[in-house]
């Protein structure tokens, strides 16, 4: 089974990130696989395994994205495809999936996997328009998958009232709930085995991706600053008879936190 796994290199999100004058401070940030795509690629890695095949990484972004693509490696992927692209900032979901589908065009696959969302944006619009793009079935946020072959897969989607069971015909598209696996680490081995896995570097141009479908003027929508979240007040613990702590908590979210107004 040949498996494409949709990776994005973003801020590692477990730091403090910093906002000036509406821009992220660059400085001081490391970037890092999305939890949510890793998890992605640690279910088709399961899969091939089962019932073998390859799995290949995809990615666009600037040459640092790179990393990101030499970790999958190192974590059991077969090869990688890096689309160079330096306006990924620029570029929102719908230009994205554009450039996505152009890569994939001409290429055969069984499978595309990536996460329900990225971890610095958390559209999650990205892969359900790029199976729109590419005329596939998709199953979203997945927390289970059995019964793989290479023409169906039976998912297991989180719904909003209870887990909805699909029988998905393959080629598809599926994205993941990071609750579905934990992604393994990767071995001393598997880091030097990545150094000679093959990555494919192509341009936009080679795939027919115009200056007027990418960055900014390829894209339904502009981000125009960043903010900082207030931060949150300090909580008050009550103490004493349950009686009069409830009461005193009430009379807070009523006066002080408008809650019932």
């Amino acid at each position: 089974m040949e498996i494409i796994v949709l990776v994005k290199q973003v801020p590692d999100v477990a730091l403090n990130i910093k906002v000036k004058e509406g821009e992220i401070v660059e400085e001081g940030l490391s970037y890092v696989i999305s939890s949510w795509d890793e998890t992605a690629l640690e279910a088709a890695l399961q899969i091939t395994e089962d019932v073998g095949g390859e799995v290949t990484l995809l990615t666009v972004g600037p040459d640092k994205a790179a990393e990101s693509l030499r970790k999958g490696l190192a974590m059991g992927a077969h090869k990688a495809i890096h689309v160079k692209y330096d306006q990924a900032g620029e570029t929102d979901s719908y230009a994205f999936a554009k450039i996505l589908q152009k890569a994939l065009e001409g290429r055969n696959y069984d499978l595309i996997l990536t996460g329900r969302q990225s971890q610095d944006t958390d559209s999650g619009l990205t892969a359900p328009m790029l199976a729109e793009f590419l005329g596939l079935p998709q199953v979203t946020n997945i927390i289970r998958f059995s019964d793989v072959s290479e023409k169906n897969i039976t998912l297991y989607r989180k719904g909003d009232h209870g887990t909805e069971v699909v029988d998905m015909v393959m080629p598809g598209l599926v994205t993941v709930n990071d609750s579905l696996n934990e992604p393994r680490l990767a071995s001393m081995r598997g880091i030097m085995m990545a150094k000679k896995k093959p990555l494919e570097e192509i341009d936009l141009d080679s795939i027919g991706i115009t200056s007027e479908m990418s960055g900014i003027q390829g894209s339904m929508t502009q981000v125009l600053q960043f903010e900082k979240p207030e931060s949150r007040k300090e909580g008050q613990i009550f103490e004493g008879d349950e009686a009069d702590t409830v009461t005193q908590a009430v009379d807070l979210m009523v006066g002080e936190a408008k809650f019932l107004t």
